[in-house]
């Protein structure tokens, strides 16, 4: 059984263990590196990538739909401050710019391989105990009998700032998933 992590065998190695041409063995590779499946790299090979999806759209949180994969979440906070609010986001959190808001920066991690870097914004009359919060936002809100109507995620690329750079081992060059989310 092949893991995330693997190498597999060259196209002329593939073609010959599966009995099937090597223009087929290319094509079949670049629809899988197409669909994030592998990464192909010139002198190295192909490598299986780990892929894990969650969705932002289901009501519970990262940590509850990690578990519920039979797989085991982690979080690194990065930084738990309180900020003034941009104009954009109090919009967003009807709240009046300038106010403030905890911006929660953390890694996610699914057993043990950073999957996404998110940044919530959060209203700081919603949080009495920065200290408290663990792995899950959600949960934390739940055990302050907090609900959430709505959470906002807006997923964008972009280079890792110095802050995150620290704490994940990828070439500077390499942009990174950003999850921002306002609850509300």
């Amino acid at each position: 059984m092949l893991e995330h992590g693997n190498i597999l065998p060259g196209e002329r190695d593939l073609s010959q263990l599966t009995g099937v041409s090597r223009i087929t063995v290319r094509k079949a590779m670049q629809a899988l590196e197409e669909e994030g499946v592998v990464t192909r790299s010139r002198g190295y090979g192909t490598q299986i990538n780990n892929i894990f999806e969650y969705s932002l759209k289901e009501a519970r949180g990262f940590s509850q739909q990690v578990v519920l994969r039979g797989k085991k979440p982690d979080t690194l906070w990065v930084n738990k401050r309180v900020v003034k609010c941009p104009e954009e986001v109090a919009q967003q959190l009807a709240v009046e710019a300038g106010s403030d808001v905890f911006l929660l920066k953390r890694i996610r991690y699914v057993d043990e391989e950073a999957v996404s870097i998110e940044e919530s914004w959060v209203p700081a009359h919603l949080i009495h105990d920065v200290d408290a919060i663990g792995i899950s936002l959600y949960d934390y809100f739940r055990s302050q009998h907090i609900y959430l109507q709505r959470t906002r995620s807006r997923v964008s690329a972009r280079m890792p700032d110095a802050e995150f750079q620290s704490h994940i081992q990828l070439d500077s060059k390499i942009p990174v998933l950003v999850i921002k989310q306002v609850g509300a």
